[in-house]
């Protein structure tokens, strides 16, 4: 129950507490059951590409009228990326927080994630580590409490893409 209640380290309060990271270290190992699912999964490649493209491009045109919320993702120019997720961020001038945004969606049963970085010296695994920062670190605090993932996973049907795209029209509504 303290998932978005959490003060640890440098982070903000609130901060999702499946995203910090006390430890630094590395998970590099793949078990042998991940790896048969992997090796199964090469023939169905390229059809999960063209989902997760097409699941992107849902969200983009979606969510394309709400800029003035949100800052959306834009592939590098002669680039063809095969999305992870789609990457949006909350506007500092937008009438509402990340945590408001996040407590909408997952209230309408749409998962989020945070993205795995934003300003990593404030992560308690790094406040001992020696290191040197240049300049403010702005940006990195930006993304660290204003950038999110929504899901472009292969298995999220047009209705579903339609559903999250909906939910966050009803959002930007309830907050005007």
């Amino acid at each position: 129950g303290k998932r978005f209640d959490w003060k640890m380290g440098n982070l903000p309060h609130g901060y999702d507490h499946k995203y910090i990271y006390d430890h630094v270290g590395y998970n590099l190992k793949m078990t042998d059951m991940q790896a048969a699912v992997g090796v199964a999964q090469i023939a169905k490649l390229g059809q999960f590409t063209e989902t997760r493209k097409r699941n992107w491009r849902i969200l983009k045109d979606g969510l394309s009228n709400l800029t003035g919320y949100f800052i959306l993702p834009e592939p590098t120019a002669k680039s063809d990326p095969s999305w992870f997720g789609f990457p949006i961020s909350i506007r500092s001038e937008a009438p509402f927080h990340r945590k408001q945004f996040i407590h909408f969606l997952e209230n309408k049963k749409i998962s989020t994630r945070l993205l795995f970085g934003g300003n990593i010296t404030r992560q308690p695994a790094y406040l001992e580590v020696p290191s040197r920062v240049v300049g403010d670190l702005a940006i990195s605090d930006f993304v660290m409490t204003n950038t999110l993932w929504l899901g472009v996973y292969p298995q999220l049907t047009k209705p579903m893409m339609d559903y999250i795209v909906e939910s966050i029209h009803e959002f930007v509504k309830t907050v005007e």
